[in-house]
């Protein structure tokens, strides 16, 4: 368990990193105050020390400032005892009165296996309904759905090791880059080592395609079409595999529907016969996909695609060859595997298979066992809203910001009879909804297991005290459960007795066929627990790790493959005249989901601080939009105002706009307001891709910029607020301008009785107010009619200091302004990487990281600086 004791403190611990699906592992100090240092674990197989920005920064966001510590009833602090009892009489009471389908849990990726496991068995097996589901069903469903039609069970073919091992690496639908760095680098390392080629099929030009060999700025929708050309071409290039294809069925299906399809790429015939020779040519290729594909109407057909294509080459299960789906979520497996979709029982065995259900209610011992799927995210959000489900336990996730048409999900939550919300904070838009908040233990302070993308299995330990009351969430669940009559079945003493159990039912779907077993892991006691370090499964008594498929054997009955025939669809909503663009969206590079642990921190803040909207040059010239305008974007499901980026990396008539904000943080920027909740038909997954929308300048009275030591309370049409290290700061814009300019800064900043000094020119409309105390800059306000320019970096510094000339929005002539962080790794901002470049005459990314340190760790940021040195005069940017 400890890795060591290099440095003063206290030993490190290994545990995992709680962001995306790469499992990076971890090496943690406590500071012995409530601190944590952080780094790689240079031993563990997923990252071998290499850390992204979001995890080098974990150690800021651990503070308690935000946390909840006692659960809440109504609003007021209470005991466990009668916050539990509460949920478990209600709970009881709904399911006599209205049956086991009145309730719903709605769970995350952010959860322990463990916990996911006792979820699980309790909605199940106990209350007896299938309305369990995740905000996985947001992230991977369409490949869990496309895994099970092609290979019979939801199986990883490959291992992060077929990077490595790769000649070609496609990206689908991935900016593997800025979502899962640590493996993009791995790539770029091949690429250096090997001469690995990389292509990105994207519509976006994204920080992936540095580096690229070739990008498809493929139209949205059009992934499925352009590898059912890749398995036309396969076939009349006659690159199939006749002796793996005899480990298969439905090829000439596959190929007939893939010859009918007419569907549009967005591609020049070039590209595409350029790509397919590339494909073909490369025995070695890994297809490597991730939302682009799977956030589809169409998402399960697009996986079955690109399954096609390996199956019919027998380019799977081998080094370097096969499909990669990527998981946004660090335990987006681990649910996976324990039956968390509302669609499967654990050890991926099949709800609809009586066999299956009676093996795991025999083991349970259960009472009752849906014989259907329960409701996915989208329909059992409607069914709240439509008064079905009048019980609902959130764990974990924020979906009256995540779900699409978040705002009808807001207002179903709000309208639901008995709402419990589980989760380390009040302060979330779906925490503020509930009845009864229960205070649950955070990243750092819980124990358990979590499942990577190549099923590699981590531990997560903890090395923090959880605050006040928090418990972990395998503890409130087995209450619950004991409490509402099932004492023998959640009796768990810990999360290893849990995870014992849970591989010993993975023994009894491993002797009914499937995939998923780690029944050698069954007899671990609390010791070995403990110290299970970093393994893949399966774990059995014959076999560890490894790949599947290499020798043809899968898991449908007849044991072979199933190639599906695809037609591609385009996206559900098309565009209109009231609707002309088509709206992107997805992750920026130092946040992560809604921000409640990556806005914490001031580093990953300094990088991207409010919500935005990339448009193409064409369109922004057509709308009137300049750089840094405000724009009101809107759909027939909802309305957004977002910061106007001008950009060609997006296409005419397409947008872009990341997920992360919310009612906390920016109101307007809520961006799934906008998304429509169209589905895959097959997987449930909405499309959240490709929602549409129409665009206009807002027209703002006024623009301001803020900053704080404390709270600021914005009130007005448009604010975003983004954590500093001396406290907080906003933008700010209004349709209306206050009266009285210094009155509104002591409302914004809450401080009536400060020191005000001011420049105010009603004529022209701008002001400038700085509260002080005893000579100390308490705040600051800017405002102008026009988007303020003043150097918000170096004002964000300023809070807490003497601060003379704070009014004049720039550092003095002295002293030099790093200018917005670029590298947060580092805290490096662009004007330092500028100056640098041209005074020491700097012609390279690496040699920009050698004299700076950008760019050295992640490498996220190195795309960045490469285009800096592309601008920069005369010079050339190389990697």
């Amino acid at each position: 368990m400890d890795g060591g004791s290099q440095g003063p403190g206290l030993p490190e611990t290994r545990s995992t990193c709680p962001y995306c699906g790469v499992g990076c592992g971890v090496l943690l100090r406590p500071n012995g105050a409530g601190g944590l240092a952080v780094r790689g674990d240079p031993a563990h197989p997923a990252n071998y020390g290499r850390l992204c920005s979001k995890g080098s920064a974990l150690g800021e966001t651990v503070g308690l400032g935000h946390r909840l510590t006692a659960p809440r009833v109504h609003g007021v602090e209470t005991g466990w005892d009668d916050a539990l009892q509460l949920v478990a009489d209600r709970f009881r009471e709904t399911v006599a009165a209205h049956g086991p389908d009145a309730v719903a849990f709605y769970v995350s990726g952010q959860l322990l296996t463990e916990d996911y496991y006792v979820a699980n068995k309790l909605m199940k097996g106990f209350i007896g309904s299938a309305n369990i589901d995740t905000n996985s069903r947001l992230c991977m469903a369409s490949s869990v759905a496309g895994h099970r039609r092609a290979f019979g069970t939801d199986t990883v073919p490959g291992t992060y090791e077929d990077l490595d091992a790769a000649d070609l690496v496609v990206l689908v639908g991935s900016n593997l880059a800025w979502c899962h760095p640590v493996l993009h680098q791995r790539v770029m390392a091949a690429k250096q080592a090997r001469g690995t080629r990389v292509v990105v099929i994207d519509p976006r030009r994204t920080a992936s395609c540095d580096g690229a060999d070739l990008h498809l700025a493929i139209a949205p929708g059009g992934d499925a079409a352009l590898f059912n050309r890749l398995l036309c071409a396969i076939h009349a290039g006659g690159a199939t595999d006749a002796a793996f294809l005899r480990h298969t069925e439905g090829f000439d299906a596959a190929l007939a529907a893939a010859r009918a399809d007419r569907g549009e790429t967005g591609l020049s015939e070039a590209e595409i016969a350029a790509f397919c020779r590339l494909w073909i040519g490369t025995e070695r290729v890994v297809t490597v996909y991730s939302q682009g594909v799977n956030q589809s109407t169409s998402g399960t057909d697009k996986v079955n695609a690109i399954l096609n294509c390996h199956l019919a080459t027998g380019r799977i299960g081998r080094p370097g060859r096969g499909p990669f789906s990527v998981t946004g979520q660090p335990n987006a497996m681990g649910g996976r595997e324990v039956g968390g979709l509302a669609n499967m029982l654990a050890c991926h065995l099949d709800l609809e298979n009586a066999d299956h259900r009676a093996a795991v209610r025999g083991f349970w011992r259960a009472p009752a066992m849906p014989d259907a799927p329960g409701l996915k995210a989208v329909d059992m959000f409607r069914a709240v809203g439509a008064g079905r489900v009048k019980a609902l336990w959130i764990i974990h996730t924020n979906p009256a910001v995540s779900m699409p048409e978040a705002d009808a999900v807001r207002d179903a939550i709000a309208g639901c009879d008995f709402v419990v919300v589980s989760d380390v904070t009040g302060a979330t838009d779906t925490a503020r909804l509930a009845h009864v908040l229960l205070p649950a233990a955070a990243w750092a302070e819980k124990d358990g297991t979590v499942t990577n993308s190549d099923r590699t299995i981590s531990r997560q330990r903890a090395v923090l005290p959880a605050p006040g009351a928090a418990r972990p969430d395998w503890a409130m669940l087995a209450e619950v459960g004991r409490r509402m009559g099932w004492t023998a079945a959640f009796d768990y003493a810990g999360p290893a007795e849990i995870f014992r159990e849970y591989a010993a039912l993975s023994g009894i779907a491993g002797r009914l066929g499937r995939d998923f077993d780690i029944s050698g892991l069954s007899g671990l006691d609390d010791a070995g627990y403990d110290g299970l370090a970093p393994l893949r499964w399966p774990v059995t008594a014959t076999r560890e790790g490894g790949r599947f498929f290499a020798d043809g054997a899968f898991f449908h009955e007849g044991g072979r493959a199933r190639l599906v025939a695809v037609t591609s669809r385009a996206p559900a909503a098309q565009t209109s005249a009231d609707h002309p663009f088509r709206l992107n969206t997805g992750r920026v590079r130092d946040q992560w989901h809604t921000m409640t642990r990556t806005g914490l921190s001031a580093k990953l803040s300094a990088h991207l601080a409010e919500p935005f909207l990339d448009i193409h040059p064409a369109d922004a010239a057509r709308l009137g939009l300049a750089a840094a305008d405000l724009a009101e974007v809107t759909s027939a499901h909802g309305r957004a105002i977002l910061r106007v980026r001008i950009t060609d990396a997006v296409q005419p008539g397409q947008l872009f706009a990341p997920m992360h904000w919310t009612g906390e943080t920016a109101p307007s920027g809520r961006i799934d307001a906008l998304v429509a909740a169209a589905t895959d038909p097959v997987s449930g997954q909405p499309e959240s891709k490709a929602a549409v929308v129409s665009v206009r300048r807002m027209q703002a009275a006024w623009y301001g910029f803020a900053v704080s030591a404390g709270p600021i309370r914005p009130d007005c049409a448009y604010w975003a607020l983004a954590t500093t290290r001396q406290g907080t700061r906003a933008e700010l814009a209004g349709r209306e301008a206050p009266a009285d300019w210094e009155a509104e800064a002591r409302r914004l900043f809450d401080l009536p009785g400060a020191d005000a000094t001011s420049i105010i020119d009603t004529a022209r409309g701008t002001a400038r107010i700085a509260l002080e105390e005893d000579g100390r800059l308490l705040a600051a306000l800017f405002v102008s009619p026009a988007p303020v320019a003043v150097m918000r970096d170096y004002l964000a510094a300023l809070p807490g200091t003497g601060a003379a000339g704070v009014l004049t929005g720039r550092p003095p002539k002295d002293m030099p302004d790093p200018g917005p962080v670029l590298c947060a790794c580092f805290g490096v901002g662009i004007n330092t990487i500028v100056a640098a470049i041209e005074a020491r005459g700097l012609m390279s990314v690496d040699a920009v990281g050698a004299a700076l340190e950008a760019g050295t760790n992640c490498g996220s940021c190195r795309p960045e600086i490469a285009a800096l040195l592309a601008r920069a005069p005369h010079r050339e940017a190389a990697e």
